[in-house]
């Protein structure tokens, strides 16, 4: 069996040849400290991006099979997005700028964190028609047919599994309107707040129903919300279910109508009154499973949802700032959650500057050794 082969046998509860080492990328100071160490060059560490030739050359070197994020995706958000402006300078070097998304952030120039929030540009209704509706509206020149294609068969090239995303349903609103702000609103406006969730929800349908017409195979689907904190979510479950559920209904059945049902969800934060919308509603697969913040399990949701849900991740990438005994100590705990079925070990977020170099290729190794 080749790797994908392997991962649906593996997310099907069926027999496979051997477990993959699987990464999920690194941040880029951690990349630039290795470069200063002889590990790797300036120029890998610069270039370096989810499953470009870089980082093939890198999980080759450290022992990786593949980076969980190796899908193909349309443009599913702001289109065109807003233009980054610096808005005014404090005294004190801090910056505020209109990002991206919209937001009016502050950041410090040199430090390394998510910039501080101070408010947004969906100040109301008339902002919101003018400014969003136009950015979040289907047009086939979101679909890049061509350079889709060729990415596509780039990474078949690499004997990995392709996913195809499937956007944000919730997380990517919050990114524009502000957490605070989004809040507010599902109090004070419910007509505004259940519109923004619908046309932000249909236009991730479209995008994934034009992608499906280009005739590629993918093998899972997969998609990204980070709607989550260290306690729980940051917004009702109720509304969740209520609002964005039924799109992800519609989505996971157009999934399942071209041939993959393996649907998994990146959020980070203690997702658990999260899961079972989740899989009521056809997405099955959690990641990244932070073990390494809050003690994440694939373990107890096992023991609630049985064979209905899996995971990707639960690996706690802490062990790769201490030394071997740390790694090995590690790998015998994964063990019994490789036992479960439908679940495959990676590092619970990007590899952080606090690895050693020595300790993931160490792991590699290991791994490979023990889930042959």
């Amino acid at each position: 069996m080749n790797n994908t082969q392997n991962m649906k046998a593996i997310m099907h509860y069926e027999k496979y040849d051997h477990m993959p080492v699987v990464s999920f990328g690194f941040w880029k100071e951690t990349l630039e400290k290795w470069a200063n160490e002889g590990h790797i060059t300036m120029e890998q560490a610069t270039g370096w991006g989810d499953n470009n030739d870089i980082d093939f050359q890198i999980n080759g070197m450290l022992g990786f099979d593949y980076n969980w994020g190796g899908g193909i995706s349309c443009q599913t958000f702001l289109s065109p997005s807003f233009k980054r402006e610096l808005l005014r300078t404090l005294p004190d070097g801090s910056q505020v700028h209109r990002d991206s998304n919209g937001l009016i952030v502050r950041t410090k120039p040199g430090v390394v964190s998510i910039p501080a929030h101070e408010g947004t540009s969906l100040t109301d209704r008339k902002a919101w028609e003018e400014l969003y509706i136009p950015r979040l509206t289907f047009r086939p020149d979101r679909i890049d047919a061509e350079g889709i294609k060729k990415q596509y068969d780039h990474l078949r090239g690499i004997d990995a599994p392709i996913y195809l995303f499937l956007g944000s349903l919730y997380g990517n609103i919050r990114s524009m309107v502000g957490l605070e702000e989004l809040s507010y609103l599902a109090a004070d406006d419910e007509d505004l707040y259940e519109e923004i969730i619908n046309t932000v929800g249909k236009l991730c349908y479209d995008c994934t129903e034009a992608m499906l017409k280009l005739g590629l195979e993918f093998d899972y689907g997969h998609f990204w919300e980070d709607i989550c904190f260290k306690t729980g979510p940051l917004l009702r479950p109720s509304i969740f279910r209520e609002l964005v559920g039924p799109w992800y209904k519609k989505i996971t059945k157009l999934c399942r109508e071209n041939g993959f049902d393996i649907v998994s969800v990146d959020c980070d934060g203690k997702v658990d009154e999260l899961v079972p919308i989740w899989l009521e509603n056809g997405v099955n697969t959690m990641f990244p499973i932070e073990v390494g913040t809050w003690n994440a399990s694939i373990a107890p949701w096992r023991e609630k949802y049985g064979k209905a849900i899996r995971g990707v991740g639960g690996m706690d990438k802490r062990v790769f700032s201490r030394d071997f005994a740390a790694v090995d100590a590690e790998i015998e705990r994964l063990k019994k959650l490789v036992d479960l079925g439908g679940y495959i070990p990676c590092p619970d977020h990007r590899i952080a500057p606090d690895a050693k170099w020595d300790n993931v290729r160490y792991y590699c190794d290991r791994f490979r050794q023990e889930f042959k």
